[in-house]
């Protein structure tokens, strides 16, 4: 007999409304030509077209004024160069510069799908059989560009979910680079990367055992300044592209969660961060931190990252590191065994694979524990979000791929002390695309980043072709009988 699963009549649909005020860059070239325009307006007529914008656009962003500055900023250098004094702009005609310099981007005007879930720190003022959640999405805009974007509700005693009204206005955190980085750490992933040692070793030899973030920035510069084959400059890019893939960001913390986006900053991600599975992780000594994996596309190299965060508000972004470190689909475990980390990933697009590290960054040796099984899995086998502690093993939710790509949802058992034992797995899965379900943007697929378990049920978060999102809950006791038969 199947497993009884509920589906709840919840559904998050993309908002095509929610947007962004992103910087522009038309080109250097075209942007002169613009500011040229600009300067061309007395300060009576700047201020008109000014008061214009403001009219239609300040009730649509937070800080409007705030951002054209900045945007205006940015182009700083470029204006001092032609022989205009940015300083001695007038404050009016800078924003003008800078509203110019600012597009609206719709963060979900395409889809907003692979939901993830975790716990809130916060479980503050609630009765019992609540808990407090917050949903991660994977938000797809214009050009197919993926952000992470989120939303916070309570779970009910009844497993409903109630969800907080999503906030209008979306704000944009402050980035700031790694200053410093470490030289044998940083050769090791650029020879994980195959960038070829004759154009790395050059810069890298001149450096300290330390060195800053601007020091490689400025000598890669130096060189792709000069004319050098299409081979070197690949390679030297790719050292600009692994420099640029560490960073914090910070958001306002007057603004609430649901009006933060983390969108692609560095060039890793330009083409968009994919799939990330949040877990709320325990240390040994009882510290808790919120982490992250997803997948950095630039459209040619996939890069898996880490994300960690204490309080939804600062976020430290960095690369993985290792041989194992490639493909996709990694997922953390919410704790360590046996004294190191855990991971699982798809390191070779099919099978399922389990690591162990002592460091929450660094992935090698890895082995492989599970493999296609059954029919509707033959294609692949991956995760679906972090392994779920029960007193009987991991809960590890899974997709497989099956004829026509369908995208189905399972579940296997793993042994507490070492999951690369298989206790049992599903041999039907447990959720399939239901016929209302099959149509999206990519049809016949249903897809999680992430569950967790509340009142003695699984609760599945989970995407619909592509497009939207829903879930549904399962009672755990049926389904640790089914997995241990």
């Amino acid at each position: 007999m199947p497993i009884p699963v509920t589906r709840k009549d919840l559904y998050f649909k993309p908002d095509s409304s929610r947007v962004v005020a992103r910087f522009f860059n038309n080109g250097d070239t075209r942007t002169i030509n613009l500011v040229n325009r600009i300067m061309s307006l007395n300060e009576e007529m700047v201020k008109q077209e000014l008061e214009i914008t403001f009219d239609e656009f300040r009730g649509r962003h937070r800080n409007i004024t705030e951002i054209f500055l900045k945007h205006a900023n940015n182009y700083k250098n470029l204006i001092n160069s032609i022989g205009i004094n940015y300083n001695k702009l007038s404050m009016e005609r800078r924003l003008l510069i800078g509203s110019y310099s600012t597009l609206e981007y719709s963060l979900e005007a395409a889809a907003l799908f692979n939901p993830s879930i975790v716990e809130d720190f916060d479980q503050s003022f609630l009765s019992e059989g609540e808990k407090r959640v917050i949903l991660s999405f994977r938000a797809t805009g214009e050009g197919h560009l993926s952000s992470i974007v989120f939303r916070k509700g309570v779970l009910d005693s009844s497993n409903n979910l109630k969800m907080v009204e999503p906030q209008q206005h979306i704000d944009l955190p402050t980035i700031s680079k790694k200053k410093s980085y470490n030289k044998k750490r940083f050769m090791k992933k650029m020879e994980e990367m195959n960038i070829p040692k004759e154009y790395s070793d050059p810069i890298m030899n001149e450096l300290p055992n330390r060195f800053e973030y601007y020091t490689l920035k400025e000598a890669v510069r130096r060189i792709m300044a000069h004319e050098i084959d299409e081979q070197k400059r690949k390679a030297l890019k790719e050292m600009t592209w692994l420099v640029n893939s560490y960073y914090d960001i910070q958001f306002h913390e007057d603004s609430k969660i649901s009006g933060r986006a983390i969108l692609p900053i560095s060039s890793s991600e330009s083409r968009g961060i994919e799939d990330a599975r949040f877990v709320r992780f325990t240390d040994d000594d009882g510290t808790e931190t919120i982490y992250a994996t997803y997948t950095a596309y630039d459209g040619f190299t996939i890069l898996p990252k880490l994300l960690s965060t204490t309080d939804f508000i600062n976020f430290r972004i960095m690369p993985m590191h290792g041989y194992g470190a490639q493909n996709k689909n990694f997922a953390l475990f919410p704790r360590k065994i046996k004294g190191k980390y855990a991971m699982l990933a798809r390191i070779d697009g099919v099978n399922n694979y389990l690591f162990y590290s002592n460091r929450i960054t660094l992935w090698n040796d890895p082995i492989k524990i599970q493999e296609p099984k059954f029919p509707w899995e033959f294609t692949q086998i991956g995760n679906c979000g972090s392994p779920l502690y029960t007193d009987q093993g991991w809960l590890l939710i899974t997709h497989g791929v099956g004829p026509m790509r369908r995208y189905c949802i399972g579940v296997s058992l793993l042994d507490l002390e070492d999951p690369t034992v298989e206790i049992g797995r599903l041999k039907e899965p447990l959720l399939t695309p239901l016929e209302e379900e099959r149509d999206g943007y990519v049809p016949n697929v249903v897809y999680s980043c992430g569950s967790l378990i509340h009142n003695n049920h699984l609760i599945l978060p989970y995407a619909v072709s592509d497009y939207a999102s829903s879930y549904v809950t399962v009672n755990m006791d049926d389904l640790l009988r089914k997995l241990k038969e």
